[in-house]
């Protein structure tokens, strides 16, 4: 693999990121002459399932996504022994889990920069009928103050009205929609806005909403709905804001235009 790299003129360095099926490098980029990230899914390793359904979906919308607060894909290479390469622009700062947990509940406004930047780049992937359906702190990435949204390997391209419904369970339980935790036929672009809203708690009270060690249990919080624990003084129009996310009914949750138009958003 390091050979094959070198001759497409990347120099290989230090492992920042590992998936279920795929590792993500650090590397220096000849071509572009600053370092890059490329994620490696070695196909012989991978589920037959993820090989023939998932990764072509992946390949297919991360390098036609074209969005400041998105992962930039410069190129996707397949090695002769079946790995494929995605060479993407580095974020250097890490992920959102990492930075709320060093820094603790953000304050509204230091919250509402990131997660506006959020609500554009699922505005765009909407707008262009692509769901993230894995949308969690983890994926979203830190370019200084940029958020830059990643990782699109359960991402689904839907038809024009994006109304097909989708029977599949994706993503992390802790960030799933109730109607996904159900295995109902649901929305994807609502399964997003359900995330969204976990991703809006993380970065006001620095933990997650609801405890995912027991599904049922959690689905039963999901309906009652959440607690902010009223010492960190988060504002009436952003527990608004949040409570219409985080609606445990999927046809009372806003669309990503909704969302984008909501007040708190507005604020400087």
């Amino acid at each position: 693999m390091q050979g094959f790299l070198l001759a497409n003129g990347y120099q290989l360095g230090r492992t920042i990121g590992e998936g279920m099926y795929s590792k993500v490098k650090e590397a220096f980029s000849q071509k572009h002459q600053q370092k890059v990230a490329i994620k490696i899914i070695d196909k012989k390793e991978s589920p037959e399932v993820f090989v023939q359904k998932f990764l072509p979906r992946e390949l297919q919308i991360a390098t036609r996504l074209d969005h400041r607060n998105i992962i930039h894909v410069h190129e996707a290479l397949e090695s002769p022994e079946g790995q494929v390469c995605l060479v993407m622009e580095l974020a250097e700062n890490g992920d959102v889990f990492d930075y709320v947990l060093r820094e603790g509940p953000l304050p509204e406004p230091r919250a509402r920069v990131l997660f506006r930047q959020l609500v554009e780049a699922i505005g765009y992937c909407h707008g262009c009928g692509v769901a993230h359906r894995d949308l969690k702190c983890e994926n979203a990435l830190l370019q200084g103050h940029t958020v830059k949204l990643t990782d699109f390997g359960f991402s689904k391209l839907l038809p024009g009205d994006g109304r097909e419904l989708s029977w599949t369970f994706c993503g992390s339980t802790a960030y799933a929609a109730p109607e996904v935790l159900q295995g109902e036929p649901h929305d994807s672009y609502k399964g997003d806005i359900w995330s969204l809203g976990i991703i809006l708690y993380v970065l006001l009270c620095a933990r997650l909403p609801f405890d995912d060690t027991d599904i049922t249990r959690m689905l039963h919080q999901q309906r009652k709905g959440i607690s902010i624990p009223t010492h960190l003084g988060v504002s009436r129009e952003c527990l608004n804001l949040l409570a219409s996310l985080l609606e445990p009914d999927a046809a009372l949750r806003p669309s990503i235009e909704e969302v984008s138009r909501h007040p708190w958003l507005s604020r400087p």
